[in-house]
């Protein structure tokens, strides 16, 4: 799979929810981050950071950014992008991020959790990179009809709760800003403060 997306890396940034590269866009996106991360100054873990979008907008509101990746070539973009950013890329599991003992304030993942083969085993794994009060901000949806792929609201819900701590679900599908179009599937993210 990290030669698919090496491969993909060239164009990735060309959907409009990818590179946020339209004003509109780019800008509902900043807002949403604005929510989902702390006020203060935070160190923020981006798991399959792709090429880095969306740590371009946290390091624009003064975060500090990790983005770990599997594809060599995204991580690459990542780098380009936020040259001269208080920002390091990595090469990596986003499952398992290569971070070793660094705790951060968030963990931030978009449209990667679904990917993985035992969500419930990286969302401990995750949880235990916090440092205490930290938070999992999960971009997560269920995308296609006849072989739909993702991960559904509930269930992760339901993956969440033996961690404890709140948890807020905010539906996207309606916010077209966020994507660039109207969208019929199911889009969400989840902001865990967890115990």
């Amino acid at each position: 799979m990290t030669d698919d997306w090496d491969a993909m890396a060239a164009t990735f940034d060309e959907e409009p929810d990818h590179g946020l590269r339209d004003p509109a866009v780019r800008a509902a996106w900043a807002d949403r981050l604005r929510t989902w991360l702390p006020a203060r100054a935070s160190d923020v873990l981006d798991a399959g950071c792709g090429t880095g979008s969306l740590s371009l907008l946290a390091s624009e509101q003064g975060h500090r950014v990790t983005g770990v990746d599997r594809s060599e070539a995204m991580i690459t973009l990542a780098r380009e992008k936020l040259a001269g950013r208080d920002a390091v890329f990595l090469c990596g599991d986003a499952g398992a991020p290569p971070v070793g003992e660094q705790r951060f304030d968030v963990v931030l993942v978009r449209h990667v959790l679904w990917t993985l083969p035992d969500p419930g085993r990286v969302l401990r794994h995750w949880r235990g990179l916090l440092r205490p009060g930290g938070r999992l901000v999960l971009v997560e949806g269920v995308w296609g009809t006849v072989s739909p792929a993702g991960i559904p609201a509930e269930r992760l819900g339901a993956l969440l709760a033996p961690l404890g701590g709140q948890v807020r679900l905010e539906r996207l599908s309606q916010d077209a800003a966020l994507w660039g179009r109207d969208v019929d599937d199911e889009r969400y993210a989840v902001v865990a403060m967890v115990g």
